[in-house]
């Protein structure tokens, strides 16, 4: 797995940056640091000033690459959206047994996330906990229909499509697959931000994660 994601290029939707960060070691440095500084700090309280002083380089340097915060969380979330589909796949590829397969998929989307070692500039766990916390806001804003229309959310919905048609292939009878499958891929970040925040209002815990609740309420919902 690490090898072949060492070769492999998460591609990102240009129109979210000035500069591709992945084409310099100062556009690494800053995907780096801000991931830092966020889980340090918040997204409220982060600034390019502050990502500046981190990583020892004028605030103007991060506007080459991002013209404000909120396309630096677009990015963030892209390229982790994009390395869950890409794990998905590779974990699904040889299962040929469409329950299996589909819980598989759930798992990938569900489970708690590990860092990468082959990606060294992006811990991917810290990213992880971002995602839990920020990534309904990056979709949540007055712009998002603009921004759906350029595409921004492309691979998040690629996401939610692949796990529709590993539903539908299941229990073809079953007419809510993409209202499940959004819950599916939505719904985990908010159990994983109850179980690590608000824990007396899930079952999750240290012996029941996200993963086992998911994979238990599909396999009740799409039982013919």
């Amino acid at each position: 797995m690490e090898s072949l994601l060492s070769n492999f290029k998460i591609q990102i939707n240009p129109k979210i940056y000035v500069k591709d960060p992945e084409t310099s070691a100062l556009g690494k440095k800053i995907i780096e640091h801000s991931i830092l500084l966020i889980d340090q700090i918040g997204f409220e309280d982060f600034t390019f000033k502050k990502l500046g002083a981190a990583i020892h380089s004028n605030e103007s340097s991060i506007y080459r690459y991002f013209e404000n915060k909120h396309k630096l969380m677009l990015y963030l979330s892209s390229w982790y959206w994009s390395w869950i589909e890409y794990k998905l796949v590779f974990s699904t590829s040889n299962i040929t047994e469409a329950s299996e397969k589909l819980n598989r998929a759930i798992s990938v989307i569900t489970e708690k996330i590990l860092d990468d070692q082959s990606t060294p500039h992006i811990n991917e766990s810290i990213l992880n906990k971002i995602i839990i916390s920020e990534f309904t806001k990056t979709l949540q804003t007055k712009e998002v229909d603009q921004e759906n229309k350029e595409g921004f959310f492309l691979i998040y919905q690629r996401i939610i499509d692949r796990l529709v048609t590993l539903i539908q292939t299941v229990n073809p009878d079953y007419r809510f697959a993409k209202s499940l499958a959004s819950s599916i891929v939505e719904g985990c970040l908010h159990q994983h931000f109850l179980m690590l925040h608000l824990g007396s209002i899930t079952n999750c815990d240290s012996s029941i994660s996200p993963t086992d609740f998911y994979l238990d309420l599909v396999q009740n919902i799409l039982r013919k």
